[in-house]
């Protein structure tokens, strides 16, 4: 296992793991940019709204993937919703996230 591998682990396993636990994508992307497509079925929330939307998104009780065009703004909202209790992954960029999982 490489560095990276050891620091983070593989994010493949991990993506799958939550996919396999019915894990809730979460797009944190603009409205223009996820009406222009996303994928099927998942939330959006835009990134600058996450801080607020913390108590709803619990409610979900569910681990969350989150997503955006390229992987910044997604790992920003794991980033908080971690920091807030929320089992979550930066799954990146939502065209690389559905080829990983298959949607």
């Amino acid at each position: 296992m490489g560095l990276f591998g050891f620091l983070f682990g593989n994010k493949n396993e991990k993506l799958n793991d939550f996919k396999n636990r019915n894990a809730i994508i979460l797009d944190v992307r603009s409205k223009a940019e996820y009406d222009s497509g996303a994928i099927p079925g998942s939330k959006h929330i835009p990134l600058q709204s996450i801080p607020t939307k913390i108590t709803d998104i619990k409610k979900w009780n569910k681990p969350v993937i989150t997503c955006c065009a390229s992987g910044m703004r997604s790992g920003s909202a794991a980033a908080i919703l971690r920091q807030n209790g929320v089992e979550t992954i930066n799954g990146g960029g939502w065209l690389n996230l559905a080829k990983k999982l298959d949607l």
